[in-house]
């Protein structure tokens, strides 16, 4: 009866505090502060390299602050570059720290969700007191404090706002980061492809090379030549194998780069040397909407940065506001714990506070126009971002079609080349012509393909870009250009 008596008792002081604290039902008002209004950006109605484009413009009205999440590198059907992809996507240490980044943002949106939240706190106490003409006494308290700080100017629905935009500008920005990297080891994958297609020309050449070396030498022995000649096939030769020493260096320096950019030190992570021709480019679809762009993380990230500092300014300009608080608290007094809930002492208030900053020498002032600051710089970093998607799409958009043009030019000087190297030749053979003319004639071919497995390799790289500068490619891209839903 008597544990009965006191879980009622304690019950009935709960209710009385919880219930002070509640004198307003409903308290509602408008946030402090701009609502957010998208920066602006003046962008031309298409644009220049492809004619198929829709209107950019078309970006600020439709941008959704996501993001595409697929894999765009299996467009090129390369088994090497799969496996490279997905080791930098699981193990690489720029991209865990991005990741741990975005963790802690996300961890301060329970942090701003708290502050409008009642505050409660218990606490229990034993006091032993007594003196020279007071007998020695035990004193038992039990106390609850409730409070809860209404938000009557939308100060902590705007930090909830200022939370949120940080954590979906730190997921973006991780994306960003995780598409940099890729972009960057998929060019480095094709270099190491296209340094074993240099390397295997190399070796070709190196064999005519000797071949050449060993009939110039029979034909000194025969006093068909010049010492001169020989000179000139010996030091062809060594300036090739000087080449291929070059070769197998950069590549060793390309394989441990991507062997980083995998998580992993050169020793564990390996690339085969393959003499396969380098994947092919996908084919760039004619019309390309320009609303492609909004899946670009770092478009989304700055644009959610703007959000949050719009947000932060209505913080700053509500500090001019008073703050309401309600509280509430109780204590119970007995000389035992046992007594404590039979409750024998209890002492309970109630009631609002109002406070207010009435001077602060211009600290409040200072705050907002920092605020106001950060949220011009923002903005402005919005329209940096945007144009510099432009710029990198008009780049490779340009560089696609320009090394499109070079390469079909590049592949008739390969032919024209390799023409004259065998016309040459058979010319040296019969007697007509010095060395000379055929080690010029076999460096202009050589030359020639070297120069074309670049231009192949370049345009490998400018669809590689144009993807990155898309956000992640352009799945889901009607013939018409318009996306689907």
């Amino acid at each position: 009866m008597t544990t009965s008596r006191s879980l009622s008792r304690l019950v009935a002081l709960r209710r009385t505090i919880l219930f002070a604290t509640l004198p307003i039902s409903i308290l509602s008002g408008c946030a402090v502060g701009p609502d957010y209004v998208k920066p602006e950006v003046e962008l031309s109605p298409a644009f220049r390299h492809q004619d198929g484009w829709q209107a950019t413009a078309a970006l600020l009205e439709k941008q959704d602050h996501t993001t595409v999440q697929h894999t765009w590198w299996s467009v090129y059907a390369d088994e090497d570059l799969d496996r490279l992809m997905r080791d930098v996507a699981k193990s690489n240490a720029t991209l865990a720290q991005s990741e741990a980044q975005w963790r802690q943002a996300r961890a301060l949106i329970g942090s701003a969700r708290a502050l409008g939240m009642p505050v409660v706190d218990a606490s229990l106490a034993r006091t032993r007191s007594g003196g020279n003409t007071t007998a020695t006494s035990n004193l038992y308290s039990a106390r609850l404090d409730v409070s809860w700080m209404p938000d009557l100017w939308g100060r902590v629905a705007r930090q909830r706002e200022a939370a949120l935009a940080d954590t979906q500008a730190y997921a973006a920005l991780h994306d960003a980061a995780r598409l940099a990297l890729q972009l960057e080891a998929a060019q480095g994958y094709v270099r190491v492809r296209a340094l074993d297609q240099q390397a295997a020309l190399l070796a070709r050449a190196l064999t005519a090379y000797e071949r050449s070396l060993e009939l110039t030498r029979h034909q000194y022995d025969a006093g068909l030549v010049a010492r001169a000649d020989v000179i000139q096939a010996e030091t062809q030769l060594q300036a090739l194998r000087t080449q291929i020493s070059a070769n197998k260096r950069q590549r060793t320096l390309e394989e441990h780069a991507l062997a980083t950019l995998a998580g992993s030190t050169p020793a564990q992570w390996r690339l085969a040397v393959k003499d396969m021709p380098l994947p092919q480019a996908p084919v760039v679809p004619p019309v390309l909407p320009s609303a492609l762009l909004i899946q670009r993380p770092d478009i989304a990230a700055a644009e959610r940065q703007v959000v949050s500092a719009n947000a932060r300014v209505g913080v700053a300009q509500s500090a001019w506001l008073p703050d309401l608080t309600l509280g509430a608290s109780g204590t119970l007094r007995a000389g035992g714990w046992e007594a404590l809930w039979d409750a024998p002492t209890r002492i309970w208030s109630a009631g609002p506070s109002l406070a207010a900053t009435l001077f602060d020498g211009g600290t409040r002032r200072a705050a907002r126009e920092q605020a106001i600051a950060v949220y011009d710089e923002r903005a402005a970093a919005w329209r940096a971002a945007v144009l510099q998607g432009v710029r990198e799409t008009e780049d490779a958009l340009a560089s696609l079609a320009l090394l499109a043009v070079q390469d079909a030019q590049q592949q008739q000087l390969v032919q024209l080349a390799s023409e004259n190297e065998a016309v040459v030749t058979n010319r040296y053979q019969a007697g007509e012509i010095t060395f000379l003319e055929v080690a010029t004639a076999q460096n202009l071919a050589l030359d020639s393909r070297r120069t074309a497995l670049d231009v192949q390799a370049s345009r490998l790289t400018a669809s590689m870009q144009l993807v990155a500068a898309l956000g992640g490619g352009w799945a889901g891209v009607n013939e018409d250009g318009s996306l689907n839903d």
